[in-house]
């Protein structure tokens, strides 16, 4: 019997089952086993309740859908352009620096490659620039965000971690420093390769144009204090990362349907509905999950993954490789939220007992799963692609391998070189 239910519930993961349930009933049947009561599963379920933080993420979230359902993403591409488009490969950095910048607001890489999509794409095709170029940059770099702040999956991180009562404390203002330079380092060297793209391609010899550079700040001056005010903010010891959450939530809600009015109030009740789903899915999984982690730490399960590993992996180089193939392929089949409350629970800890910083442990745990969304044969973008612009997913597959294989050495690098994550704290 004790062989059969976990066997029952992986079957019931493989064929669809809402993910929520699997873990809750896996927490359920391990606290059965060990003769704790039930109500224990109550008890940590309503821990999600009293985390200071977690307000941050149904705010972020809400923030995120508002600018995605106005016109801001234009007004962010027509900026990045005016100041980045006069140079070699400029189009391609500015729809690299454009889809990072989205990415981080939303918090979804796929609600990038849709929104962003209709406007890169044809500008790309109209520059000069091949089609595999152009449908390799968009689908990869709609990823990229994932390590800037305000980036959910960051805060989320964050949020699990600071459950776990380690002796590192993790920080999730710390989290926002630690994905610059390796979000910076992945946006540079797909610069650069965009950047040397342009050989051969006939550019027009195109100035610096101050006027439209004045013309887009004028367009987006309600859209760029943001980053400077939450960032700012939180850096400089003004306010909290919930606190953040609540002002660009109300700041982007006051410009989006009061000011701009480029979202009504009859569609503002929708975009509230669309933006707590994700919200709504996030808590339930976030909530069975942290029972199931309570089961497992009392039952000593990461000591005794760490006791199996440690047996046959001495060296924290070939135990962080092996990380690395995981996550990638973990990528590929799970979205990133339910990753990082499924799974950081049982890695952290044994990261941890091979001299792993949790914070340098987030990031390229990030950047691996932003890497997967894209590996195929079936991570995710790929396939939201596909339906974007309407080509075979095979088509995707070689347009993305070029971008695939530089970020597969840039993660590399992040993984082996703490100082990248650590060096700014």
């Amino acid at each position: 019997m004790s062989i059969l239910v976990p066997l029952i519930l992986l079957f019931l993961a493989l064929a669809g089952a809402p993910l929520f349930t699997v873990i809750a009933a896996s927490a359920l049947w391990g606290y059965y086993q060990t003769d704790v009561d039930l109500q224990a599963m109550a008890v940590s379920i309503y821990q999600v309740a009293e985390m200071p933080v977690l307000i941050a993420i149904p705010l972020f979230t809400f923030a995120g859908y508002l600018l995605g359902e106005s016109k801001a993403p234009q007004r962010l591409v027509r900026i990045t352009d005016a100041f980045l488009g006069w140079m070699p490969g400029g189009l391609a950095i500015v729809a690299l620096a454009a889809c990072a910048l989205f990415t981080a607001f939303t918090g979804a890489s796929g609600v990038t490659i849709v929104a962003l999509g209709a406007l890169l794409v044809p500008a790309l095709q109209k520059a000069g620039y091949r089609e595999s170029f152009n449908l390799g940059l968009v689908t990869t770099s709609g990823s990229l965000g994932l390590l800037f702040a305000p980036s959910l999956p960051l805060i989320l991180y964050g949020v699990v971690a600071q459950q776990m009562a380690l002796d590192t404390p993790v920080s999730i203002d710390d989290l926002f420093i630690a994905g610059l330079l390796p979000g910076g380092l992945m946006l540079l060297a797909l610069s650069l390769y965009s950047a040397w793209q342009t050989r051969g391609i006939q550019r027009e010899q195109r100035p610096f144009d101050k006027k439209e550079a004045l013309a887009a700040i004028k367009d987006s001056i309600w859209e760029i204090p943001l980053p400077f005010v939450i960032l700012g903010g939180i850096y400089g010891g003004f306010f909290a990362v919930s606190e953040a959450a609540a002002l660009t939530a109300f700041y982007v809600l006051i410009v989006s349907v009061v000011i701009r009015r480029e979202i009504s109030l009859t569609a503002l009740p929708q975009v509230m509905r669309d933006s707590m789903k994700l919200v709504g899915a996030i808590l339930l999984i976030l909530a069975v999950s942290i029972a199931s982690t309570n089961y497992m730490v009392d039952a000593g399960v990461p000591e005794q993954i760490f006791g199996y590993i440690q047996a046959h992996i001495s060296d924290p180089f070939t135990f962080l490789l092996l990380l690395t193939i995981f996550l990638l392929v973990l990528g590929m089949m799970l979205d990133i939220f339910s990753a990082i409350v499924i799974m950081i629970p049982i890695i952290l800890p044994i990261a941890v007992e091979y001299g792993i910083h949790p914070i340098h442990l987030g990031i390229l745990f990030l950047a691996n799963m932003q890497l997967g969304y894209f590996t195929p044969p079936v991570g995710m973008n790929l396939f939201i692609a596909s339906f974007r612009f309407n080509k075979p997913v095979m088509t995707l597959y070689r347009a993305t391998i070029p971008f695939f294989f530089i970020l597969l050495a840039c993660v590399l690098l992040i993984t082996y070189l703490p100082w990248l994550s650590l060096g700014l704290l």
